[in-house]
């Protein structure tokens, strides 16, 4: 009984250590963020003051579409195997693209919440930056698993 309960235990304590750092990786990811396009679009203090509560009420979102929706069909997906019928891969795509028309359309708000705030050269600035970002960030992924 006692072996029982000191297992769950021990199990439940390593899962939320490791949900602890995910939750790290993932704080100490956004700050690079921030910094990085903070210098990339030179924002000034009054864009700045405007710009992030929008930026980040965006990014929120786009991972709660990514991580929550989209993460489920893909694991659904995964569990049907080779099990998986026409009809419910019908149903996976469609909802698949929901999902992906949900993030475009987020996008859509972005920009447009964005535009007066920051100007179309900066919005595109923000393009760039973004993808700068995640191909650096992706580049010293691949780095540190090289090592």
């Amino acid at each position: 009984m006692k072996t029982k309960l000191l297992l769950t235990l021990l199990l439940s304590f390593s899962l939320s250590v490791f949900s602890q750092t995910h939750k790290e990786k993932r704080d100490r990811i956004k700050a690079l963020k921030v910094s990085f396009l903070t210098t990339e679009l030179k924002l000034t203090s009054q864009e700045s003051a405007k710009f992030w509560p929008i930026y980040n009420a965006y990014e929120e979102k786009e991972f709660e579409i990514k991580h929550d929706k989209m993460r489920s069909i893909i694991k659904k997906i995964e569990s049907a195997g080779e099990s998986l019928t026409e009809k419910d891969a019908g149903n996976y795509l469609s909802q698949f693209q929901e999902a992906e028309k949900e993030l475009l359309e987020l996008k859509g708000k972005m920009i447009a919440d964005l535009k007066p705030v920051i100007g179309s050269v900066k919005l595109l600035k923000l393009q760039k930056a973004e993808f700068d970002f995640n191909r650096k960030l992706l580049s010293k992924y691949k780095d540190k698993h090289k090592e």
